[in-house]
């Protein structure tokens, strides 16, 4: 069953380091079999929506999304963010 990683950014410190992290993170995510589905900063929010950048991945499991978040590749690409963000990500399963 497919996964999905939502990243919310709920704030961004330091873009410089942000660059470095998706330098890193986008080839490090699409080796680990990740399908970046969106990302950016909504064009519409609703309720308590929030109009902070987030990123939408899709994966073919949750075990492939969470042994991409914990690979090497991605290590390195979170070493490089460091401090440079407050964010949150979900793996949640899809659904069918």
């Amino acid at each position: 069953m497919t996964a999905y990683w939502i990243s919310s950014y709920l704030e961004i410190r330091d873009e410089q380091k942000m660059a470095a992290y998706a330098a890193l993170a986008g080839p490090a995510i699409t080796a680990g079999g990740g399908r970046f589905l969106a990302r950016g900063t909504p064009e519409q929010v609703y309720e308590a929506g929030v109009s902070e950048r987030v990123v939408l991945i899709e994966f073919d499991s949750v075990e492939a999304a969470r042994a991409c978040h914990d690979s090497p590749a991605y290590a390195e690409a979170l070493a490089a963010l460091g401090d440079g963000v407050v964010r949150e990500i979900r793996i949640v399963p899809g659904v069918g």
